[in-house]
Formats: C-alpha cells, structure tokens, sequence
C-alpha cells in the first residue's frame, strides 16, 4: 500500500516588517512562545542554522507528544527555511515557509506543510481520527506566528 500524503498550504499577510517575522522564525528556542511545541531543547543552540534539530512535545502537557524538526536550509536573503519533522504516531512532514515584503510595515508568509502517514491501517486510522487537522493545525501555527510578530511590532512602535 502507497503511503498516503496531505498538503496544506496556507498563506498570511502580517502588519509587521519581515525582519520582525525573520527574527521570530530562525530563533528556534523561543518557538513555544508562539507554537504550540514546549521546546526541550535545540541541538547545536544557537540561531537557525542547516543541520540544527529541534526537540520537543506537543499536545495536553500530561501526554508528552515527542516531536523533532531538523532545519535542513535557512536562506536569509530570500526568507526562507526548510525544515523536516518528525511528529506523534509515525507522521512526518516537510514544510517550507517563506516571507515576501509588501511593504516596510507589512510581508506576506506563504507555509507549506506536505505531511507523510504512515503506511497501512495506521495511516487511514490517522487521516480519519486527524481530518481538519491537517489544513487547522498549520493555520492555527501561522495565526500564532502572525499574533507574536504583530504584538512584537506594536510594542517597539506604538504609534503604529
């Protein structure tokens, strides 16, 4: 049986520059201040780089959700990363996120999650049980991510 792939994509305009937005993304250690991870640790810490992982959980804090991404390219000049992870129940996901300016005081962030299921009776239990979630869940990470670099840039400029 082929293993089974779901791609969600949303995009956001924020009311922030994309240095705001940057900052908060390539900071991997602060990442439980916006999504919804309790970040554990990030190997080599430090700011984002290729080969970086980050670890953590997810979900009720009384269930310990492992989850791990490894940043595999951060492209500073075309804010860009690419990261894979490796989530609960044998779901994987590569996702890609990019920031577009569209203005000083605004850009755009285009987020692409291609999620892999397990293959088997797993994978069907997954997409049944998790439905919606596969297009929610990275939307609901992009609200949270435009909220954090909104409230961010309102706070250093508040006559904005």
């Amino acid at each position: 049986m082929a293993t089974a792939k779901y791609l969600a994509c949303p995009t956001e305009v924020v009311q922030a520059p994309i240095e705001v937005v940057w900052r908060l993304l390539t900071d991997p250690a602060e990442w439980g201040e916006f999504y919804d991870i309790r970040v554990l640790r990030v190997e080599p810490p430090g700011a984002m780089a290729a080969g970086q992982r980050l670890v953590g959980e997810t979900g009720p804090r009384w269930l310990h959700l492992g989850v791990t991404f490894e940043f595999t390219l951060i492209d500073e000049p075309r804010h860009t990363l690419e990261f894979q992870g490796v989530l609960p129940f044998g779901l994987k996901v590569h996702e890609s996120m990019n920031c577009v300016p569209i203005s000083s005081e605004q850009c755009r962030v285009n987020y692409h999650c291609n999620f892999e299921l397990p293959p088997g009776w797993k994978g069907a239990a997954l997409r049944r049980l998790l439905g919606q979630r596969f297009e929610s869940g990275p939307a609901d990470s992009l609200q949270r991510l435009k909220r954090a670099a909104e409230r961010e840039h309102l706070a250093r400029n508040p006559t904005v």
